[in-house]
């Protein structure tokens, strides 16, 4: 068995940019709840509703979106529960680059997004690793630790030069 070089856990709920939305909207609601002046019944809805908010976010932050396993020879990212495991032959890869995933202020998390050539995995951070292979296809893995990863593919790339 291959022992791994790297490991990085992706939650889903983590990301600030959603999780300040999250709690702005509960806060909302709670304003909202106590600002009514009457207190009537449909106004504890929005009690209800924060603090549904609150619970829910509270579970995202702990639910795993993917993992990222590097090994000598293979990165291998594993998703949320029937996402099917990406294997990336290292052997393939031409560059390795760190660079800001986007431009955005807020992105969705993704897992395995085929676009425009580009094959994107995001949970949350501002930092990617973007992979290239032989056939051009662009690999984007958002990572908390990029420097970590790049390293690390860099020097498994290194060590295991690729036969042409």
């Amino acid at each position: 068995m291959d022992k791994p070089l790297y490991i990085e856990k992706q939650y889903l709920g983590r990301d600030r940019g959603w999780l300040s939305v999250r709690l702005l909207l509960a806060l909302f609601c709670f304003a909202a709840y106590y600002l009514n002046i009457e207190r009537e019944e449909s106004s504890r809805l929005f009690l209800v509703a924060g603090a549904i908010i609150v619970f829910v976010s509270i579970v995202m932050m702990y639910m795993l979106h993917y993992q990222i396993v590097v090994l000598n020879h293979s990165i291998r990212l594993s998703g949320l529960w029937t996402t099917r495991l990406v294997k990336i032959d290292l052997h393939s890869v031409i560059r390795v680059e760190r660079k800001p995933y986007s431009t955005f202020l807020i992105n969705n998390p993704v897992y395995n997004l085929h676009q425009k050539g580009k094959i994107r995995f995001y949970a949350g951070g501002k930092d990617a690793v973007w992979l290239t292979d032989r056939d051009g296809l662009v690999y984007i893995i958002g990572s908390q630790r990029s420097n970590e990863l790049v390293a690390v593919v860099e020097k498994v790339l290194k060590n295991n030069k690729p036969i042409e």
